[in-house]
């Protein structure tokens, strides 16, 4: 990905190679619809493509086939649909149609423009007879109407004035990529959307179309603007409309615009009545219009959002990419969250995990809470369906969250792996809680925190025992998923302990402040006081595994008696290990995917010491594979706590271009939203040390060496905190008409007043 400056990212290759992966890095997205970066005429015959349109949390569902079944195993799975195209845009000069492989290409250039909120691809071509166009095409998914995908083609007639054609489809006849090589990707169920109709009203066209199962609708009204004189005609077919344009000579720059309203059942009674209204409203607009909204929006998203590391152009291009797309993936309704390619393809089936709340939400709580408070509103809306989950797995009370899911119904049909992580339930209160730790927002927690933290909570109790006075949780997988099914995960007991305890803490919040309500909660969930003891007893009792030889918090009760991985014998052709060993061999073995151990000591580091998370980051640093995208930035984060600055640096470089780079060789699946939230992470809870305290943040600055200077800004409680690191000092500035409690480097400040607080180095 070559570089126009720091926030452009272009390319100029037109390399076979290269399309698959830049048709994710150019997606255009803004939440709720997000379009691959294809070509919209399309490329050569036979060249590989993802042509791909997709509704964040628009599903369809398919029955998981077993070949041994037991009780509880998933009957059904959901899968991201790839919806109706509206891309398709053909020019067609004295029969001649324009392509990027075909006649001449004089230049050529792609980029996303990350401040303005537009893709663009220009291009000068000559036609095989020697007619020259020069073309400007830029597409926007609108941030301000989320429902509105819009394309306009700028197409300058350099040596000629004849009659140009326009040809628009809008294609209902698409299918789902598969790839049966590949676990992360879809192996099946391709043709999973109907066409039910297609129609022409008043210079709208509609598709209106319906998965095949799971009979949600989905429908696509569009409509066209075209500068100069012309005609148009409209083909409708069965499964496809097309609007053609012929337009006149006379002018010598032509202006064409093609505006697409998406709407779905999941969110409207009636999509199609809907989206014909919108795209009426919403056709008056000029384009330039819908990009000024853009620019206003993103004005205020980096406001706050910005990170600024002096010099190098390639890595602040970078950052601010994956800061760019995770506000592109960031679902911004309650009926979704973040897929793990967010809207850019379709690996891991447009599901949503635990990266979410530990890898994402982070980002979004400390610089724009109020997408991340409508991330945890969705989890509370599927907190029935993990309620239900929770039964099926025998559990008489609390919640168990899916796995990975985009309704809530559990969609991992390898339990070992899925179900067993537990973990999710911790996480997920975890995000609420430090949600509300950086808010300080009590009506949040009233809303729906306080009901999933103790709905959470009760599931450590359901599947926990006590033993000789200890309290033990067995059969679970931790995040490290080439260790399954142990007992006592670190990670798992940590997190469980921290749910329980805050458990507690809210429950005797609420008693003192609102106890009516309480109440009221309480009788809804059949909540007793006895429970709540109940909690405290097993937080307290909590066992924490501990090796005293090796002084390390041991990843589960049996991983350390197993046998050392042979890396040494291993091929590099052989990561990651999981697309080439039996899931039995990995299992035998010490070997992480991820850090496990490591990431507890940096989510809850008061349950440890530093010489015990030393000892751990050296023990368990030495066997991990970073065959995860989720690796890079856990372990920059605590190198940077453990004084280890050039594997804090190291492993930090690999996060913040993983995408751009094609690190791992398989962004043409779509892009990695958690990798891109823990580029953050590994700035501000790495590099700046930021911790989130119960009555205060805390920052421990360490500029990496490589830089002169890192500039970031935060909000907490109601204060905008903008931080400077610098060589020879540190410069917090905060703006707030509310108390706050800011440490740093040890040093309590409470500050009630804009303030500017300077650290020497």
């Amino acid at each position: 990905m070559k570089m126009k400056d720091d926030w452009i990212v272009s390319d100029n290759s037109l390399n076979e190679k290269d399309l698959l992966k830049s048709e994710s890095i150019f997606n255009v997205a803004n939440g709720y619809i997000g379009i691959r970066g294809n070509f919209e005429e399309g490329y050569a015959d036979n060249m590989p493509t993802i042509r791909g349109s997709y509704i964040n949390a628009f599903y369809e569902t398919a029955s998981v086939s077993y070949g041994e079944k037991a009780y509880g195993y998933p009957e059904t799975m959901q899968k991201i649909v790839n919806v109706t195209d509206s891309q398709d845009i053909d020019l067609i000069i004295n029969n001649q149609k324009f392509s990027m492989f075909k006649g001449t290409v004089k230049s050529f250039n792609r980029y996303v423009n990350m401040k303005e909120g537009y893709y663009r691809r220009e291009a000068d071509y000559v036609f095989p007879d020697g007619k020259e166009i020069k073309l400007k095409i830029t597409r926007v998914a609108s941030f301000k109407y989320l429902e509105l995908f819009a394309i306009n083609y700028e197409i300058e007639k350099v040596n000629f004035d004849d009659d140009i054609i326009i040809k628009s489809r809008i294609n209902g006849d698409v299918k789902n990529y598969v790839d049966k090589m590949d676990m992360r990707v879809s192996s099946g169920n391709e043709n999973i959307l109907d066409v039910k109709s297609t129609s022409v009203q008043n210079d709208v066209i509609q598709v209106l179309s319906e998965t095949k199962s799971s009979k949600q609708s989905v429908a696509v009204n569009t409509k066209h603007m075209c500068s100069g004189e012309f005609h148009v005609s409209y083909d409708k077919e069965e499964k496809s409309v097309m609007a053609v344009f012929k337009v006149k000579p006379g002018n010598k720059i032509i202006e064409f615009n093609k505006y697409n309203i998406y709407t779905d059942s999941r969110r409207c009674k009636d999509p199609a009545k809907k989206g014909y209204t919108l795209i009426n409203k919403i056709c008056t607009l000029s384009f330039n219009e819908i990009l000024k909204s853009q620019q206003n929006y993103l004005k205020r998203f980096w406001s706050t959002a910005d990170i600024d590391n002096e010099g190098d152009l390639a890595l602040k291009q970078g950052l601010r990419y994956n800061m760019y797309e995770i506000l592109q993936s960031a679902g911004k309704d309650s009926v979704s969250n973040i897929s793990a390619k967010g809207l850019s393809g379709e690996g891991y089936e447009g599901h949503y995990f635990w990266d979410s709340e530990i890898y994402i939400l982070p980002f979004l709580t400390l610089c724009s809470p109020q997408i991340a408070k409508k991330l945890l509103r969705y989890r509370y809306t599927i907190l029935d369906s993990a309620r239900k989950r929770a039964r099926e797995l025998g559990h008489k009370k609390g919640a168990a969250y899916a796995w990975r899911t985009i309704n809530g119904e559990e969609c991992s049909s390898y339990f070992p792996a899925g179900t067993a992580q537990y973990h999710i339930n911790g996480d997920i209160a975890y995000s609420y809680i430090q949600y509300y730790l950086v808010t300080g927002d009590m009506d949040f927690i009233k809303e729906f925190g306080a009901e999933v933290i103790f709905e959470t909570a009760r599931i450590w109790i359901e599947i926990g025992h006590y033993d000789n006075g200890l309290f033990k949780i067995d059969s679970v997988t931790g995040p490290n998923e080439y260790t399954t099914l142990v007992n006592n995960n670190y990670y798992t007991n940590v997190l469980a302990k921290y749910n329980l305890q805050w458990a507690v803490k809210i429950y005797n919040m609420l008693k003192e402040k609102d106890s009516s309500f309480l109440s009221s909660l309480c009788s809804k969930i059949n909540l007793s006081e006895d429970e709540i003891t109940g909690f405290q007893k097993a937080a307290q009792s909590m066992y924490l595994p501990y090796d005293s030889n090796l002084k390390i918090n041991a990843q589960d009760d049996t991983f350390l008696s197993k046998a050392i991985w042979d890396f040494q014998h291993t091929p590099k052709d052989n990561y990651p290990l999981l697309l080439h060993y039996h899931p039995l061999t990995i299992y035998r073995y010490q070997v992480l995917k991820q850090p496990d151990t490591v990431l507890a000591h940096f989510l809850v580091e008061n349950e440890t010491n530093y010489e015990t998370m030393k000892n751990s980051y050296d023990y368990y640093e030495k066997i991990t594979t970073h065959d995860s995208s989720l690796s890079y930035a856990v372990y920059s984060i605590m190198a940077s706590k453990l004084n280890y600055y050039d594997k804090a640096y190291k492993y930090f470089i690999k996060t913040a271009r993983l995408d751009l780079d094609d690190t791992n060789g398989n962004t043409k699946d779509g892009i990695h939203t958690a990798n891109m939230g823990g580029t953050w992470m590994a700035i501000v809870f790495g590099f700046a040390g930021l911790r989130i305290k119960e009555d205060y943040i805390a920052l421990n600055p360490k500029l990496p060496v490589q830089w002169n200077k890192l500039q970031f800004k935060f909000l907490y409680k109601g204060a905008k905190v903008k931080v400077t690191m610098a060589k020879s000092e540190t410069k917090i500035q905060v703006r707030t008409k509310v108390p706050i409690n800011l440490k740093v480097n040890d040093k309590m400040h409470s500050i009630a007043n804009d303030s500017i607080i300077c650290e020497k180095i």
